[in-house]
């Protein structure tokens, strides 16, 4: 099974726990990178955390939980490699896997109930990356995030 980093802040922590526990009975390995309890954090901790290490293989993916899921969502999108898609139905996650390749889930805990929450997990857990068209795509945000990375101008479809 896949090793899930998981992160969340205390608005996503209870939804957090409950997707924990889904993802431990059904055989994964789990980083958490907190937080613990419900006292309040900084979402943008957590969601580095979870993000670097998806980044860097230590982890297959990673699911980020806060109160919406957009600030964890524009967190882990920092970090280059990471292709984070906030998801609100199982449709979105099947897409953002087959289409998009997304590597992090994020998930709003005052939106999102534990129910809708594990649907939307396992849909986004059992969708396979389509390729065909979408790689190309994908290719064309590597060469922006390169480009941003590196300083150059250059093109989306790899011109100067």
């Amino acid at each position: 099974m896949k090793v899930i980093a998981l992160g969340a802040d205390h608005a996503g922590w209870e939804l957090k726990e409950a997707l924990k526990a889904w993802l431990i009975e059904n055989g994964h390995q789990i980083l958490d990178f907190g937080t613990h309890s419900p006292e309040p954090v900084d979402y943008p901790d957590y969601a580095l955390q979870v993000a670097e290490a998806v980044a860097s293989g230590k982890a297959e993916r990673g699911v980020l939980v806060c109160g919406t899921g957009i600030g964890m969502a524009m967190t882990a999108n920092k970090v280059p490699g990471v292709r984070a898609a906030l998801c609100s139905d199982p449709f979105t996650a099947r897409v953002s896997r087959e289409h998009n390749d997304a590597n992090v889930l994020a998930l709003g805990g005052r939106l999102t109930g534990s129910e809708l929450g594990l649907d939307i997990l396992r849909m986004w857990l059992g969708s396979p990356f389509s390729g065909g068209r979408h790689e190309r795509r994908l290719g064309k945000l590597a060469q922006i995030e390169r480009r941003h990375l590196q300083g150059r101008e250059e093109e989306p479809d790899g011109s100067p």
